[in-house]
């Protein structure tokens, strides 16, 4: 175990936990909402650091990452917990495990082995994914340290639930972030994912303050977050913070949950892109679906600069960040 960051102490032994925006306070011996860090006599301790359940070596654009080191790869880690409970998460195994209920912790793998492991690899970046981020907040915070100091790249997939306090101690290591904006409704955030709505808006704005890379991924489920109102909603937002945030329409299959729901249509999705397009945005990607939804063009020429055939990179025709037809700035980090 390791102690955790982000937290005060009460009277009586109590803790206040403000690492996430659920702000627990959690009493001597128990858990907060993230089954992972736990009140032992008044300190809070992480039981998560340095126990990886996952890792791999994956393509950036499988986070999905499009604007950021296109065609490059990342190692990829992470930890049991989540401070979510989305019901339909795709890793739920792994999210939603816990320390509380006695799960499997994961296997030992120090943040040097992880910097280690990503140069060895000839990946370009870290990616912190699969489960919360948040959660492993100490451990991820030590190896973006070593990473950057070692001329890696560091990512956040996120749910986008960290408080401002987190978000400002590893701003000087993170580059770039994916963050789930799975509905513009409290109720439902309130009712799938025990978790508001808010929080996320403001880390999203913060991040772009903060100079971190953000794109945007939305998984459309059926009769959950796919009326036209809602979209219009996630899309005007998404286009007040900054237009030029990639949006990425995620298509919904069953899962965890969710099985009796219908696999989201194309037209769904189609009409997604649609509505994105006309709140201003300039890039909209469609995830989950092969055949299309995954080229970016130049937001000014419009011409074909990179051409993805599922998560590979067959051309990319951006040069120092610029459009290699009409020389426009493409937002993103492409170097």
């Amino acid at each position: 175990m390791k102690e955790a960051l982000l937290y005060e102490k009460l009277e009586n032994k109590l803790v206040h936990c403000f690492l996430c925006s659920h702000h627990c306070k959690i009493e001597d011996q128990k858990f907060g909402f993230c089954g992972v860090r736990q009140n032992i006599e008044g300190r809070l301790f992480t039981h998560v650091y340095g126990k990886v359940i996952a890792r791999h070596i994956d393509p950036i654009e499988k986070k999905p990452l499009y604007h950021f080191l296109p065609g490059s790869t990342s190692f990829s880690i992470a930890t049991i917990g989540c401070n979510f409970r989305c019901g339909f998460c795709q890793n739920w195994q792994l999210s939603q495990s816990t320390i509380r209920d006695g799960d499997f912790p994961g296997d030992e793998f120090t943040p040097q082995q992880v910097v280690d492991a990503a140069l060895k690899n000839n990946c370009k970046s870290i990616s912190y994914t699969y489960t919360e981020p948040t959660i492993f907040f100490e451990y991820a915070l030590d190896a973006a340290k070593l990473a950057k100091a070692k001329g890696l790249f560091n990512n956040f997939v996120t749910n986008g639930y960290m408080t401002k306090r987190a978000l400002e101690m590893i701003k000087p290591y993170l580059d770039a972030a994916n963050v789930d904006l799975k509905f513009f409704k409290e109720e439902s955030y309130k009712k799938t994912c025990a978790a508001s709505l808010e929080p996320v808006l403001n880390s999203i704005k913060l991040m772009r303050d903060l100079d971190i890379w953000v794109e945007i991924t939305t998984l459309v489920v059926p009769g959950e977050n796919d009326s036209e109102e809602e979209l219009k909603s996630i899309a005007k937002f998404i286009s007040a913070v900054d237009n030029n945030i990639p949006w990425h329409i995620s298509r919904f299959y069953p899962n965890y949950k969710f099985t009796d729901h219908e696999p989201t249509k194309e037209t769904v999705l189609k009409r997604a892109q649609e509505i994105g397009y006309e709140a201003g945005l300039n890039y909209i990607y469609v995830g989950n679906v092969y055949s299309w939804g995954n080229d970016t063009h130049c937001h000014n020429c419009k011409k074909l600069l990179i051409k993805r055939e599922g998560f590979s990179v067959l051309e990319n025709n951006i040069t120092q960040n610029k459009c290699a037809f009409c020389n426009a700035v493409i937002p993103g980090i492409f170097s």
